[in-house]
């Protein structure tokens, strides 16, 4: 029998597994992040350009195969119908890998300052991505729900200073609460390889309620 089609988009998150992200595996595969925001954009930028359904459906599998994302919380988030968080993590505890619908993390670290816990995304980020000096990205620094936007703005703020440091062109900055996890505090970041082409995209003209420019 064929294998069961998968999301095109499932493709982005670091702290899940990776069998899938040709389609062929057995497991579950990673799963769709905040970088469902590029794919969505730059889809639709090229469907307002007359993309035929091949080319738009391409450029979004593009950005989600090359984009990644890691994310944190410091607090999780609380179900409906629960009337406590879905995990428990102490003041000085900060839990690694988290997921948009509650999911707890793959560890755990010790509370640390605004700047350390950017590094704690962007570096496996940027490992697995291979991005050095001289390479370019869109990224994208997302509130869970529960994060305020100073809070976020703290975050990109280390996020550039951590790509440019390495020699790394954040080409474009979106920072903002798009993809949430109810109220959970915490954010996450996405980068994905940006060359001309994604970035004509990107700057096109978008009106939506949560995109706009």
């Amino acid at each position: 029998m064929p294998s069961t089609p998968r999301w095109w988009w499932s493709t982005n998150d670091l702290a899940t597994d990776t069998d899938t992200d040709d389609g062929d595996g057995d497991g579950p595969g990673r799963r769709g992040t905040a970088a469902v925001v590029a794919v969505e954009k730059i889809a639709g930028a090229r469907a307002e350009l007359g993309g035929s359904l091949t080319e738009v459906a391409d450029a979004a599998r593009r950005v989600a195969r090359t984009s990644r994302t890691m994310s944190l919380a410091l607090q999780a988030g609380t179900h409906p119908g629960q009337d406590r968080p879905a995990f428990d993590l102490a003041a000085d505890e900060v839990e690694l890998g988290v997921g948009i619908h509650g999911e707890r993390g793959i560890s755990r670290a010790r509370y640390a300052s605004a700047d350390e816990l950017s590094e704690m995304l962007v570096t496996p980020l940027v490992r697995d991505l291979g991005l050095g000096r001289g390479s370019a990205v869109l990224a994208i620094v997302n509130g869970l729900g529960g994060a305020y936007p100073l809070e976020l703005s703290i975050a990109a703020r280390g996020v550039h200073r951590l790509l440019t440091a390495q020699g790394i062109t954040v080409a474009r900055t979106l920072v903002g609460t798009y993809v949430t996890s109810l109220d959970m505090h915490g954010f996450s970041v996405t980068l994905t390889p940006a060359d001309p082409d994604l970035l004509k995209l990107w700057d096109a003209p978008v009106r939506t309620p949560a995109l706009n420019w």
